[in-house]
């Protein structure tokens, strides 16, 4: 697929129930997704597929996944700086 059609599929997948979870999905997506290796991706994809309720205790920091690979991913994404 296409880069710019795949990023463009993602970012619509980020779009979630809270503006919280769009700006942290999307940060990453943003500036990390393209020199990602395919492993953090699928990653990624798998986090995408979780629950809202999930994703923000999750992100948030309330709560810890117990997969090894999301928590690492998660802990990426909580800690992007809101500038890069």
């Amino acid at each position: 697929m296409d880069d710019d059609v795949e990023l463009k599929k993602l970012r619509w997948r980020c779009r979630r129930g809270m503006m919280e979870l769009d700006v942290l999905l999307g940060r990453w997506l943003e500036r990390e997704w393209r020199q990602s290796p395919t492993a953090t991706r699928e990653v990624f994809l798998k986090l995408l597929a979780c629950e809202d309720d999930i994703l923000w205790r999750w992100l948030s920091g309330l709560e810890k996944p117990s997969d090894g690979e999301l928590a690492e991913l998660v802990e990426v994404i909580r800690n992007l700086p809101v500038r890069a």
